[in-house]
């Protein structure tokens, strides 16, 4: 399949030369590369200019509230295995509002792809500081700058077990669309941390100072991103040099596997008829 097989029709809404262009462009690359139909994959997102992607990709897609992508993704691949199923959310919708959904996500481990859009900042609400804002930096809320110090999501990844972490910068369409492949195959929890530039809020972190600092973890030849301490020491590097690339892996079962819902047919398929509406407890007499 081509990518422009998974067109969408509706106008797009993100400020010209705004990241998420990259993004959206290295999303249909993947899908067609995966050789999936249309109506095999499903493309779940809360709230935020990052969760208008679903809109410009020609596919199955949901739209929940702001911070709570997450349950529902999972719900949908435990309920029909057949679904390939991402999630396409920014870093206030996942790290702020949905932090407890991503935290426990990562522990459950349900075969899903998350792609975070990390700006930096909360780009649909004009401009404040979201959970990955650095330190220091002035917004029209913030206006002393943010005291806080900034989340890293790679590394509290890594440091929870996550089976796939991965960073990439948006200006690499062919770099992320290969992480977003490699992702979705696979089997369990996948996070894709996307270095994206707002144009509109966030004049620090540029497409020119994410390319004076990434890195790709894949030029030293002998890193292993099966080795945990070694990707713990990759996640932390922040500033003046940024890894980019598959920053750990383990090969951790899925829930599917670790529930036995994998050998159990699947929910989509069973007859209501044959479900048991009894209530599971005895009633005190």
């Amino acid at each position: 399949m081509e990518p422009v097989e998974f067109k969408g029709s509706d106008p797009i809404a993100w400020c010209p030369g705004c990241g998420n262009f990259g993004i959206l462009n290295a999303v249909k690359r993947a899908l067609a590369h995966l050789g999936r139909e249309p109506r095999d994959y499903l493309l779940v997102s809360g709230i935020g200019q990052a969760a208008k992607l679903p809109h410009y990709v020609k596919c199955n897609c949901f739209n929940g509230l702001h911070g709570r992508a997450l349950p529902v993704a999972q719900g949908a691949k435990l309920a029909n295995r057949d679904l390939t199923v991402l999630v396409t959310t920014g870093d206030g919708d996942c790290y702020g509002e949905g932090g407890n959904h991503f935290i426990h996500a990562v522990r459950r481990n349900v075969d899903i792809t998350v792609i975070v859009h990390d700006n930096q900042i909360y780009g649909l609400t004009k401009g404040q500081a979201s959970p990955t804002t650095d330190s220091g930096f002035e917004t029209k809320v913030q206006t002393a700058g943010v005291t806080l110090e900034p989340l890293n999501p790679v590394l509290l990844a890594v440091a929870l077990g996550c089976g796939f972490v991965a960073r990439s910068f948006s200006k690499d369409i062919e770099g992320l669309s290969e992480l977003i492949v490699e992702g979705v195959r696979h089997p369990g929890f996948s996070l894709i941390d996307v270095l994206q530039p707002c144009v509109s809020f966030n004049r620090k972190n540029t497409y020119e100072w994410y390319g004076e600092r990434v890195y790709r973890v894949d030029e030293d030849s002998e890193y292993d991103p099966y080795e945990r301490t070694a990707a713990l020491s990759a996640a932390g590097q922040w500033g003046d040099r940024i890894p980019t690339g598959i920053i750990y892996r383990n090969d951790s079962k899925p829930y599917e596997q670790q529930t036995g819902l994998s050998h159990r047919e699947p929910l989509i398929e069973r007859s209501i008829r044959n479900i048991d509406m009894e209530p599971a407890f005895t009633e005190l007499s």
